[in-house]
C-alpha cells in the first residue's frame, strides 16, 4: 500500500470532481449524477480521498438518508493507473468506518447493470435503459442500546480485522472452528449438539496479539466490542460494584463481545501473599457474574492474560470458560506474513524475507513492527533514489531491538500450555 487516505477537504473538490467525471466511462458509472455528487461533497456528506505523492488518485463518497439509519454509496472513483490494486476496497473500508461511527446501520450501493427489456416494452415506446443492480450491507443495530454501548466505551469495529491478522494460521484456524463458527452459525451448531462458547481465555507472552485476536473475533462476528479496563472501573471507587454495574449494562445489549485484558489483575490466586482482601472480593464478584453472563445468547467474554498461572484456579475451571487458548509468538510462516505486510508499503522489491524471518525468532508482532519502523526511519534519513529500507537496514534494526519475549518466557509458556490449555 503506497497511498494515504484522508477525510475529504474543501480544497479536494476540483480534483475529486475531475476523478468522478473522467472515470464515468471506465466501468465506474453511478446512478447518481455528477451534480448530485458535487452537492453531497459541498454539504459535507461522508467522503474520503486517497492521495499518492500529494496527488488525489481515488475518492469515495456517500449520502446519509434523512433518518440517519441508511447511507447510499454514491461513487467510488479510481484513477485508471490505480485500478485493480486494492484501492477501491481500501476506500470503501474507510468510508464504511466513518458511516458506522455515525451510527449508520444500512449501507447501500446501487450500480448500473445491463438488463434486456422485453420486446413488448420496446414496441410500446419504452427506451432501453440500464437497470439497477442493488447491493446492501447491514451493520449491527444502533437502536436504543446505542446509548448503553457509548456509556461502556464500546463500538462496532471495521469488518476486515480478521483478514488483517497476518500469519498465525494455527491460532486463527483453531479460533475459527471452536469459537467463531458456532457463534456465527448457531442453528448448524444446534443440529450437531454443539453449544456455542460463552467465555474463552487467551494466554501467552506479552505482545503476541491477544488483544488483536479479541478485536478480530468481534469484527468477524460483526458484534459490538466492549473492553472493560480494570483501571477505569477502579476509578469509580468500588471495583467490585463497578464491575457488577458494567455487566448489568452489558446485559442490555443484544449482542456483544466483552474483552478484559490482563485479567490476572482482577482474578489472581486468592490468598496469595501481598494480595488485599479487596482484590479477593473483586475475584469473587467476577466469579459470580460469569454464570449469569453465560445464560444469554449473542455474547462472548474474552479474557486475556500474560500469566495464566497467576489466575485463580476457580476462575478457569470448566463451566466458566469453554476454552483456554494459547497465543504464542509468530511461527516462521506468520513472521513472513508480517514482514511482507510492512514491506508492501514501499517500492522495494528485493527484500530477503527469509533472512528477516530467521533473524527475528521469538519476535512478537509488535517487535516486528518496531523493527520495521526503525529500518524505514533509516531509509528515510538516507533518502536514496530507490525508496524503502533494504534487507541490511532491517537486519540492523532487528539487531538493535530488544525482544519483548525472552527465552525464559517461551519456556514458561510451553509449560503453561501443558498445564492450562483447554482446546
Amino acid at each position: 500500500m503506497n497511498w494515504l487516505i484522508h477525510d475529504y477537504r474543501e480544497d479536494d473538490l476540483a480534483a475529486v470532481v475531475r476523478l468522478i467525471d473522467s472515470t464515468a466511462g471506465l466501468g465506474q458509472e453511478s446512478v447518481f449524477s455528477l451534480a448530485e455528487c458535487i452537492g453531497a461533497l459541498t454539504a459535507r456528506q461522508p467522503a474520503v480521498v486517497a492521495v499518492h505523492d500529494g496527488l488525489p488518485i481515488g475518492a469515495a463518497l456517500a449520502q446519509v438518508a434523512g433518518t440517519g439509519e441508511r447511507a447510499w454509496v454514491m461513487r467510488v472513483a479510481i484513477a485508471p493507473a490505480w485500478r485493480g490494486r486494492g484501492l477501491a476496497s481500501a476506500l470503501l473500508r474507510e468510508l464504511e468506518r466513518r458511516l458506522v461511527e455515525a451510527r449508520v446501520r444500512r449501507i447501500a450501493y446501487v450500480l448500473p447493470a445491463e438488463e434486456l427489456l422485453g420486446e413488448g416494452l420496446s414496441n410500446a415506446g419504452y427506451e432501453r435503459r440500464p437497470a439497477a443492480a442493488y447491493f446492501e450491507k447491514t451493520e449491527p443495530a444502533a437502536g436504543p442500546a446505542a446509548g448503553t454501548l457509548d456509556e461502556l466505551g464500546g463500538r462496532v469495529l471495521s469488518g476486515d480485522l480478521w483478514d488483517q491478522v497476518a500469519g498465525m494460521a494455527a491460532e486463527k484456524e483453531l479460533i475459527e472452528r471452536r469459537v467463531v463458527l458456532p457463534l456465527a452459525e448457531p442453528e448448524r451448531a444446534a443440529r450437531h449438539g454443539v453449544r456455542p462458547p460463552r467465555a474463552i481465555t487467551l494466554f501467552g507472552p506479552p505482545g503476541t496479539g491477544k488483544t488483536t485476536f479479541a478485536r478480530a473475533i468481534a469484527s468477524r462476528l460483526g458484534w459490538p466490542f466492549v473492553e472493560l479496563l480494570p483501571s477505569r472501573l477502579a476509578d469509580e471507587g468500588n471495583l467490585a460494584a463497578a464491575l457488577r454495574g458494567a455487566f448489568t449494562r452489558i446485559g442490555e445489549l443484544e449482542r456483544v463481545l466483552v474483552f478484559i485484558d490482563e485479567v490476572e489483575e482482577i482474578a489472581p490466586v486468592r490468598g496469595e501473599p501481598g494480595r488485599s482482601g479487596a482484590t479477593h472480593g473483586v475475584t469473587n464478584e467476577l466469579l459470580k457474574l460469569i454464570p449469569g453472563f453465560r445464560e444469554q445468547d449473542g455474547r462472548l467474554l474474552v479474557c486475556a492474560t500474560n500469566s495464566v498461572r497467576s489466575l485463580d484456579p476457580a476462575f478457569l475451571r470448566t463451566g466458566r470458560f469453554d476454552y483456554v487458548i494459547p497465543i504464542g509468538t509468530p511461527d516462521p510462516g506468520a513472521r513472513a506474513a508480517i514482514w511482507t505486510r510492512y514491506a508492501l508499503g514501499t517500492d522495494r522489491v528485493d527484500l530477503d524475507v527469509p533472512a528477516l524471518v530467521a533473524a527475528s525468532e521469538h519476535f512478537s508482532p509488535a517487535d516486528i513492527e518496531h523493527a520495521a519502523r526503525l529500518a524505514a526511519q533509516t531509509a528515510f534519513e538516507r533518502d536514496d533514489a530507490v525508496p524503502g529500507a533494504t534487507t541490511a537496514d532491517h537486519l540492523a534494526a532487528i539487531g538493535a531491538c530488544r525482544p519483548t519475549v525472552t527465552a525464559a518466557m517461551v519456556a514458561a509458556f510451553r509449560a503453561d500450555i501443558g498445564a492450562h490449555a483447554r482446546l
